[in-house]
């Protein structure tokens, strides 16, 4: 793990953007996104992710001004926030189970000039609105959003060629990517500030802690708005060049299913999303597939033996940590309860 993250100290200027562009050019060909039957290649990302970056250099955005993104759990949710933070921008990661004064809240206390909605996610923001002082640019894509200005066509219309240098910010490790918000239990949720340096910390630490090869492939059903899910298990199997599989939302009938379908070597969990699959009839499918890691927290101890044995899960990575803190956990002996 230090090995990993040392280079990051020593070059301050390695942001994010840089990893991503390095890893493109290696793993080209290499598939990243696996979503339904859609196949996302390093080469493709790279590509839509500078028309992201370009777009956002289009309508103004400068190092530090924010862009919301309220969108599902899809490749394109990954590509927008790698093509913002390019030009500098900061991606606040908002949670699509926000309505009313919760979504204006967490879109207000980030001062989030544009915000990018899926129009599947429409009528979120519609009862947020009435709660906005001082509404955002709203982008609309994948369809129509009354009031919205089209993504679609603008993208449709931006260079998938790299930035020029000379357009490029001045950007360190230090300079935020991401807002990625707590839960809210105490509260309205807070956004918690995510550095480069925070980001590819997250990436490689666990990259490092799991052995992650560019022929892992790391099913992920949780949220991308949360650090679990949408930086800790992307960037596994991403920093690599891996594949991540996308599932909308988990779905214990359909789990271990994909898990064959999509060839997975790992998974990323919550105790509960365990607990779940544990009280599931047998499925015909749930020792037929390849996982050789899962990797997550809250997983109780009168759950975990069970859980490993039915399943035949050979190694499970327990942590603990949050967003908004400094330290993590990490139970590498994968002895139940030690976490």
């Amino acid at each position: 793990m230090l090995r990993r993250l040392k280079p990051l100290q020593k070059n301050p200027n390695s942001t994010l953007s840089n990893t991503i562009s390095r890893l493109a050019e290696v793993h080209k060909n290499r598939i990243a996104f696996y979503y339904l039957d859609e196949t996302v290649t390093y080469g493709e990302l790279e590509q839509r992710a500078n028309r992201y970056a370009h777009w956002a250099l289009s309508i103004g955005v400068k190092k530090g001004d924010v862009v919301g993104l309220l969108m599902p759990n899809k490749p394109e949710y990954v590509i927008a926030w790698l093509g913002i933070i390019r030009v500098g921008g900061v991606a606040a990661l908002l949670n699509t189970n926000l309505m009313q004064n919760s979504l204006a809240h967490c879109i207000s206390i980030v001062e989030a000039k544009h915000l990018i909605v899926d129009v599947e996610l429409e009528p979120n923001l519609a009862t947020a609105l009435p709660h906005l002082y001082t509404p955002p640019v709203i982008w609309a894509r994948g369809g129509a959003i009354k009031g919205a200005e089209n993504l679609d066509e603008a993208l449709e219309n931006a260079p998938s060629t790299p930035l020029e240098e000379a357009r490029k910010p001045t950007l360190t490790i230090n300079d935020p990517a991401l807002y990625i918000y707590t839960s809210g239990t105490t509260g309205l949720p807070k956004a918690a500030n995510i550095s480069h340096y925070r980001v590819q910390s997250i990436m490689n630490g666990f990259s490092a802690a799991v052995n992650a090869t560019p022929e892992d492939r790391m099913y992920i059903a949780m949220p991308l708005y949360h650090s679990s899910g949408g930086v800790l298990a992307l960037g596994t199997v991403l920093t690599v060049g891996g594949a991540a599989i996308l599932r909308d939302n988990f779905s214990a009938r359909n789990f271990w299913s994909d898990c064959v379908k999509y060839e997975a070597t790992m998974f990323q969990y919550i105790g509960e999303l365990c607990r779940y699959l544990l009280n599931c009839p047998p499925d015909e499918f749930e020792n037929k597939h390849k996982i050789r890691l899962c990797c997550g927290n809250g997983l109780r101890p009168d759950v975990w033996e069970k859980f490993r044995d039915r399943f035949g899960l050979g190694k499970i990575l327990e942590f603990y940590g949050a967003t908004e803190v400094n330290v993590v956990l990490l139970n590498y002996d994968s002895k139940p309860g030690s976490v």
